[in-house]
């Protein structure tokens, strides 16, 4: 039996379906990632998850106990909000606290418990210090400190990186991910992010209108997505039509490319497809009649690799990836399929 287990979860609000009969399970010490765009009922389900919504359907059951029909606070499950929503009018050490004494935790028991949140995230010392003078980076561990400090079985973390500028947010992501692991924690994190689920994930779930769409782990979503939208929304790749030969190949214009066969279902030969492309997925070479032709008409340079935007004559557009030396803007190149990275499924849905 998975130690906490989503099953059948159903949230409409009106008549609006925030979260679809959606089931998810982990093993203990386990790190989910929630991702997927914007209403796609990430947070819902985080927030049927922590019992600050109740469910139309379904349960949470947590080590074998139903958690479904109980309080936020007797599911003693630890939360980091996406704003933090620390009391500026406490200091660090009255905030990391508060959910203490709220389970009437107090005197010497208080302070270690407090002093040892704090230490776990390298903020040891920081009691007396108001909030308001900390910085982002600093904030968001007190917020952590504070959802670990009364010992949780399960983490949930709410979109925790999103209010810190790229730097900082790697920095804080490595530690994050650190602490997570050696504390050994069951954590549930949402994120719109797909950088932030691939490093603080162990498995990803990939949300679209309140739907399940994939369960795995980041190089399972890239590598062989379920579905064109998980194709699409999962790292980079261009879209084109396509005619439909075979599971293993596809004629883009009048050229046959060796492709992975996506589904729905078997496929059916001469039938429209659509064809996702990652950059690594294409190369360029020099034009000849047996490649399919373009036009370099932009570069981005980003070190050891640059991609290039390419259109053919018909106005496919194509992003591959290749050596910043590879090609020129306004210069006419051949494109080639490697044979991986290309995900074909039917035109329709």
């Amino acid at each position: 039996m998975a130690f906490l287990e989503l099953s059948g979860l159903t949230k409409n609000f009106q008549s609006q379906r925030a979260v679809d009969g959606l089931s998810l399970s982990l093993e203990r010490g386990e790190v989910l990632a929630l991702l997927g765009p914007s209403g796609s009922g990430k947070t819902t389900t985080l927030r049927l998850l922590a019992g600050f919504e109740s469910p139309d359907a379904g349960t949470v059951v947590l080590d074998g106990r139903d958690m479904t029909a109980l309080a936020p606070v007797a599911r003693r499950f630890g939360m980091v909000f996406q704003h933090y929503a620390l009391f500026p009018h406490l200091d660090v050490g009255a905030n990391v606290a508060f959910g203490l004494e709220s389970r009437g935790v107090k005197g010497a028991e208080l302070a270690r418990r407090v002093d040892e949140a704090l230490t776990l995230v390298d903020l040891a010392g920081f009691e007396r210090r108001p909030v308001a003078n900390l910085s982002g980076g600093q904030q968001q561990r007190v917020a952590l400190a504070r959802a670990l400090a009364p010992e949780p079985s399960v983490l949930l973390l709410d979109e925790p990186l999103s209010n810190l500028d790229p730097a900082l947010r790697e920095r804080t992501r490595r530690e994050l991910r650190a602490l997570v692991h050696r504390l050994g924690i069951t954590a549930v994190v949402v994120t719109h992010e797909q950088e932030d689920a691939f490093d603080l994930g162990d498995r990803i779930a990939l949300l679209r209108q309140g739907r399940l769409e994939q369960l795995g782990t980041a190089d399972e979503l890239y590598a062989t997505p379920a579905t064109a939208f998980v194709a699409a929304f999962i790292g980079r790749a261009s879209e084109v039509p396509a005619t439909i030969l075979s599971d293993r190949e596809a004629r883009v214009e009048s050229f046959t490319w060796p492709i992975r066969w996506g589904g729905p279902g078997a496929p059916v030969s001469g039938a429209p497809g659509r064809l996702l492309a990652r950059p690594e997925g294409l190369r360029l070479a020099d034009a000849a009649p047996s490649r399919l032709a373009g036009t370099v008409t932009g570069r981005r340079f980003t070190g050891a690799v640059a991609y290039f935007s390419v259109e053919t004559a018909s106005g496919l557009s194509f992003e591959i990836a290749g050596n910043p030396a590879a090609a020129r803007e306004g210069e006419t190149v051949g494109i080639e399929a490697s044979g991986a990275g290309l995900h074909l499924y039917p035109a329709a849905g």
